[in-house]
């Protein structure tokens, strides 16, 4: 059992003394003291085991005993800057560019997603001369100014859209008619990249095998936690940024330690076959929550890929008005059930599944048992006229 010295009500009394408030807790009314992490498990500060349905950065599982040791190993001999020439950013480069489509081969690397992001716009607007940017509605693309601008998901909270952001529904509007007025791809993989989407190791190929982007960002499931990031582009985009002859640096980009997690991850996902385990998990996934679809009317639009999947809670089938308070809920049940998972979407009632990988059948199976048996009281309480309370 997790020994926890100091206990939960200390920590959350320091935290709330020492940092911001705009750094928000899961579960903020009762927020949960994890001290330990295994796999698809996480365990607080009391030894209770929960299964996370959330984290999508411990991609092949919380404290994978071989990333662990490559990140060992590599401190113990050598950790600095990518300016000296060492074997693992050349090896890690090689792997990447395996995964990749061949025009994808000059490498950038980085500590986080938002820093990945943010130089993709850089490279972007140098080779293009254009400023414009369409994205997805309700897109997030990381916490920097240059991507606050571009992500709906933010910007709607703030100052609004600018001028020269267009938000779009799909990926494929516009397609030709970007690529004609000279405009450049760029794929976020940060969340959904290694595998993620199961029958693809990158979740732009779920666009056609013809598609293959100008420049594809990698972050979180990179390093199973360690910070690592990266930028993949072509040999045009990047000649055309180093034609300005301002150098791109990062501090600890690229570091040996880094690139042994790196080149770490890249070995469980083959080894343990976690990319096949993602395309027949999800699936598994996908058909019992159909199943639950027939029994509950909540229950609206299921979809997804591999073991990225989301499920909208909708008021009726014919208005679709999101279910915001009855997602709450459910994740509030959940939680109490041991099962931790977020919502999303506009109206906050999607629940989203992004479990580390090596979530199973069995975990699939326990998972939307307890879902079940939260919408069947759920159903008898409206039924009854009880009011639903958050924490019950």
């Amino acid at each position: 059992m997790a020994t926890d010295p100091r206990g939960k009500a200390a920590t959350l009394a320091l935290r709330r003394r020492l940092l911001s408030n705009s750094c928000r807790l899961f579960f903020p009314e009762d927020p949960i003291k994890i001290v330990r992490g295994q796999g698809q498990y996480m365990y607080d500060e009391q030894g209770a085991e929960y299964i996370d349905c959330i984290n999508n950065v411990a991609h092949v599982g919380h404290c994978h005993p071989l990333v662990v040791q490559a990140a060992h190993e590599q401190n113990q001999v050598l950790n600095t800057n990518s300016r000296y020439l060492h074997d693992n950013i050349v090896d890690y480069a090689q792997r990447l560019s395996e995964t990749l489509p061949e025009k994808l081969c000059v490498f950038y690397f980085l500590n986080s997603g938002s820093e990945a992001n943010d130089l993709a716009l850089r490279l972007a607007r140098q080779y293009t001369g254009h400023w414009d940017v369409v994205v997805l509605d309700h897109a997030y693309h990381g916490h920097l100014s240059s991507l606050i601008d571009i992500s709906p998901y933010k910007f709607r909270d703030l100052d609004g859209q600018k001028e020269w952001v267009h938000v779009v529904c799909t990926a494929q509007v516009g397609n030709r008619h970007i690529r004609r007025a000279g405009g450049v791809f760029v794929a976020d993989e940060i969340q959904v990249g290694f595998g993620r989407v199961g029958k693809h190791f990158w979740a732009f190929q779920l666009q056609g095998e013809d598609f293959v982007p100008d420049i594809v960002t990698m972050g979180k499931s990179i390093g199973n936690g360690h910070p690592v990031a990266c930028v993949a582009t072509t040999q045009a985009v990047a000649r055309a940024f180093e034609a300005t002859g301002v150098e791109y640096f990062n501090t600890f980009g690229g570091s040996p330690v880094s690139c042994a997690v790196g080149l770490a991850v890249l070995d469980v996902l083959e080894k343990e076959q976690l990319q096949a385990h993602a395309a027949s998990v999800g699936s598994f996934l996908m058909e019992l929550l159909g199943q639950q679809k027939a029994k509950h009317p909540i229950l609206g639009d299921i979809r997804g890929v591999g073991l990225f999947i989301g499920v909208d809670l909708i008021k009726d089938e014919a208005t679709r008005m999101p279910a915001t308070e009855e997602a709450d809920y459910v994740v509030s049940r959940l939680k109490e059930n041991y099962i931790l998972l977020s919502t999303d979407g506009p109206g906050r009632n999607v629940l989203k599944f992004k479990p580390p990988m090596c979530f199973s059948l069995d975990n699939a199976q326990h998972v939307v048992a307890k879902l079940d048996a939260i919408l069947t009281d759920m159903e008898e309480k409206v039924r009854s006229c009880e009011t639903l309370r958050l924490q019950p």
